[in-house]
């Protein structure tokens, strides 16, 4: 088994719940909507929010990093990729099984995913892919092995006096 290491994950998991508007993008701090406490409805509203009022769609979208939206799904970059590429193909719905999802946008989202699949080839030209479903309040871990080493031996030196 390979083992993923991605350092630079470590500041969004550990700010992830003190961020004021979780998923609005720095550039749309100004966005006035009130924290939907979804990371994903605040992207998207504040992204809307900007094309309203007067900032190109195409730059909007930039900035919050939707690369297409779909009737039921939208597909955005991770903030804090793993690899070039890192995307997320995901429904608008709010649901915590996929046999939950109505068909359409279970098909939608499959569509979507095989589109995203065939650009990610024509682009970078991988020797393989890694698709994942996350349901409900999965996180990764992505701290480095010396700072969780340091942590972990300061700890146990204080505890053993």
């Amino acid at each position: 088994m390979d083992h993923l290491w991605s350092p630079w994950r470590y500041t969004y998991v550990t700010t992830a719940d003190t961020a004021r508007r979780p998923g609005v993008p720095q550039a749309l701090s100004s966005w006035p909507g009130p924290d939907s406490g979804c990371v994903f409805c605040n992207l998207v509203a504040s992204v809307d929010w900007a094309i309203a009022g007067g900032m190109e769609r195409e730059a909007a979208e930039q900035v919050g990093g939707l690369v297409l939206r779909g009737q039921h799904c939208f597909i955005c970059l991770n903030a804090f990729p793993y690899t070039n590429g890192h995307v997320m193909v995901m429904p608008y719905a709010h649901l915590d099984r996929l046999a939950k999802l109505p068909t359409e946008a279970a098909h939608e989202l499959v569509e979507l995913a095989q589109l995203t699949e065939r650009a990610l080839a024509a682009v970078y030209t991988p020797h393989g892919f890694n698709f994942g479903l996350n349901v409900g309040e999965t996180r990764v871990l992505p701290e480095e092995l010396e700072s969780t080493w340091k942590r972990l031996r300061e700890a146990l030196k204080k505890l053993q006096g």
